[in-house]
């Protein structure tokens, strides 16, 4: 007999997880009738909705108990702020909990987002940071389970979760990238890629071209039924392979093969990753730059640091070991590269080779320290952004920076201090794949250096406003601005350090540096592993009230 389809992908959020939960058993968490909407939307003028969009629920799924946490593409795209980045990152964390108390309660994460929410910027650029940490930390003891059903589909730096999941479901009708079409044309340029033109954005991002590409697990038709058998098939599943965010030296290698000098299809890279699989890898960049990277305050803290002018792998990538007063130190930067083979990625952007090495470089010390006292990281921050363009997200450039946040997040949880030295631009994905992992976050007070999501004309072009209205809108809303002392406020940064030239440092001003760093490691060797200090300070308690009473409220309901 046949049996009518249900589309999933036409469901609101709340629908999708009715119809994921067994029947009689959904029960939300923190639902509109308890009032946790935005408080910076209504000063924009814009209405908020009493869920934030996002949808907590708790109940069964085949008679297991099971979380599931849904994003609402209707309201603000999906955009991710204050309120539903905490309910979603709150929600991980108490399943979390719960599965190391030996009650194993089964995360599912349905998608339709846009990314950060951009009138509340480094809120959702934190958020989406403990996300990405929550998940990681789950996958140890239960699949992870995320769904891209289509509408909206998952961008920015939502896609970098969605990176991390141990299973990722999508449709035909679903999209996966870190930078969207529009964002990428005013980057890049229309000849790189006419955000109007939908056969190449399916061809690029959509859900058929992920799957060949091997971004998702399973392709599947937009029907409830189908959806929830495959949820099912995987709940405890155990997966005896790496994590997609783990196969460093597939994805490199893969890299490899690749001339970014040449155009190429889906198809194209299809037959050279079918090709590659199984085969060694070597840690030498094919083709890439043999020259010293070019000047920027990365490259010059980097050597003031370490002595060091250059990389024996990924010429943008700078890594080395030193001990500085009997700590054993790993150094990262990432920094321009004029010879860059990747033209997206030659102004210091983290693009794809850059996050692949990352993570490469941050497992090598894991593992290496893994019979020893494990030797901190230091990731040195001078990002202008992940790199935009058509062949990095063809790519996966979302993989990339996902396999350096998978790194960064075992690495702490590992025990190894991982610090971040903020000296320039720490901005949108390339901040998330390189920086915003560590225990502590130092930066140098400077007018130089600005956090941030994504760049002015970017942010203006996808909000519809002028540039004008924009800084307006930052002198209500600290988040939405770019400099550091703003970022500040929000009680994430471990020091703001002032008094140090960050352009010309001096013996002075490196040596105050090192005690610094020193400082902010031997904090973290007597801290959690994980980043619940972020929501500790004075700074946070004021500033992101919001996102510790989501919490607070969540752990009642739970």
């Amino acid at each position: 007999m046949n049996v009518l389809k249900v589309s999933f992908v036409e469901l609101n959020a709340r629908e999708r997880v009715k119809a994921i939960l067994d029947e009689g058993t959904f029960r939300e968490l923190l639902d509109p009738f308890d009032g946790f909407e935005s408080p910076h939307l209504e000063r924009q003028n814009i209405v908020p909705q009493s869920d934030d969009g996002v949808v907590v629920a708790k109940g069964k799924v085949a008679q297991e108990p099971a979380v599931v946490i849904s994003i609402e593409g209707n309201f603000q795209g999906g955009g991710i702020g204050e309120v539903s980045g905490a309910k979603i990152a709150g929600a991980l964390e108490l399943a979390l909990r719960d599965n190391k108390e030996g009650i194993p309660t089964r995360p599912i994460l349905l998608y339709d987002t846009g990314g950060v929410r951009l009138q509340e910027a480094n809120y959702g650029l934190l958020a989406i940071a403990e996300i990405s940490a929550a998940i990681v930390a789950l996958r140890e003891y239960v699949p992870v389970i995320g769904v891209i059903p289509g509408k909206i589909g998952c961008f920015g730096g939502m896609s970098l979760t969605a990176g991390l999941c141990s299973t990722l479901i999508m449709t035909k009708e679903g999209r996966l990238t870190l930078n969207g079409p529009e964002v990428i044309e005013q980057e890049a340029g229309i000849e790189e890629f006419d955000s109007q033109d939908r056969r190449l954005i399916w061809n690029t991002i959509g859900g058929e071209q992920r799957y060949s590409l091997g971004f998702i697990d399973h392709l599947v038709d937009d029907n409830v039924e189908t959806l929830k058998e495959i949820i099912r098939d995987h709940l405890d599943h155990n997966d005896t392979h790496c994590f997609r965010s783990e196969q460093v030296d597939l994805f490199r290698s893969r890299l490899q093969k690749i001339d970014p000098s040449q155009p190429f299809s889906h198809k194209d890279v299809q037959k050279v990753w079918n090709e590659t699989i199984g085969k060694e890898t070597s840690n030498k960049e094919s083709g890439s730059s043999e020259g010293i990277p070019d000047e920027s305050r990365g490259k010059t803290w980097f050597t003031a640091l370490t002595d060091q002018t250059k990389s024996d792998d990924v010429p943008s990538v700078l890594c080395t070991d030193k001990t500085v007063d009997k700590e054993r130190v790993r150094y990262i930067a990432v920094v321009p590269d004029s010879s860059n083979r990747f033209p997206r990625a030659r102004k210091g952007e983290v693009g794809l080779a850059e996050g692949w090495a990352i993570a490469r470089y941050v497992r090598e010390a894991i593992e290496n320290d893994e019979e020893g006292k494990r030797r901190a990281i230091v990731a040195i921050v001078d990002v202008p952004s992940q790199a935009y363009g058509f062949n990095e997200e063809l790519l996966g450039l979302h993989q990339a920076g996902a396999a350096a946040v998978d790194a960064y997040v075992e690495a702490r949880q590992a025990g190894h201090p991982v610090i971040t030295l903020i000296v320039g631009n720490a901005i949108s994905g390339g901040f998330l794949t390189h920086g915003l992992q560590s225990n502590h976050l130092l930066a140098l007070n400077d007018e130089g250096v600005n956090v941030h999501v994504m760049s002015k004309q970017s942010a203006a072009r996808i909000t519809r406003r002028s540039i004008e209205e924009l800084e307006k809108a930052t002198k209500q809303t600290p988040a939405m601005a770019y400099d550091v002392e703003s970022f500040a406020t929000l009680g994430a940064l471990h020091e703001l350090i002032d008094g140090v030239d960050a352009d010309h440092p001096g013996s002075e001003d490196i040596e105050k540096i090192e005690d610094r760093i020193i400082e902010a490691i031997r904090s973290a060797r007597s801290e959690p592993f994980d980043l619940s200090n972020r929501l500790q300070s004075l700074q946070a308690r004021e500033n992101r009230s919001a996102s510790i009473k989501v919490r607070e409220r969540l752990t009642e309901l739970w």
